[in-house]
């Protein structure tokens, strides 16, 4: 498909995607992206009830449940860079998600928050020392 055949449904899917991670989200081949882009993002993410926010805590807590720290990873960068959750708040959900996940699950779970989180500040910094402002803790 290319730009020009760019389908409404599709459009709004390649929206809620970008909107979800937090960068542009440009059209893919294939059947598995076109799924992905048109019912996942266009129908389950764009639907009314739950915010960004919500489904992203529900999203962590299945990615921990079922040991998908790759992927949870992804979503922890994106939840610090759109300002949904904030370290300290990952960090709790990491001590939360122990209890229910296992604690070595949960372990493996706040190291990776951790790691994301050091990423996520060190860019800020760098961004703050480049725009010639402070950069906040």
């Amino acid at each position: 498909m290319t730009s020009e055949e760019t389908t409404e449904q599709r459009q709004k899917g390649l929206d809620m995607m970008s909107k979800v991670y937090g960068w542009e989200m440009k059209d893919g081949p294939g059947d598995f992206f076109a799924h992905t882009a048109d019912h996942l993002f266009g129908e389950v993410w764009t639907r009314e009830g739950l915010s960004i926010r919500d489904r992203r805590l529900l999203l962590l807590g299945a990615l921990a449940a079922t040991g998908q720290t790759d992927v949870a990873e992804i979503q922890a960068g994106a939840a610090l860079g759109n300002g949904e959750l904030d370290g300290d708040q990952l960090r709790e959900i990491a001590l939360f998600l122990c209890y229910y996940i296992g604690w070595p699950q949960g372990t493996r779970l706040n190291f990776m928050f951790g790691d994301v989180i050091g990423k996520y500040e060190k860019a800020q910094r760098k961004q703050a020392e480049s725009n010639g402002t402070p950069a906040s803790s």
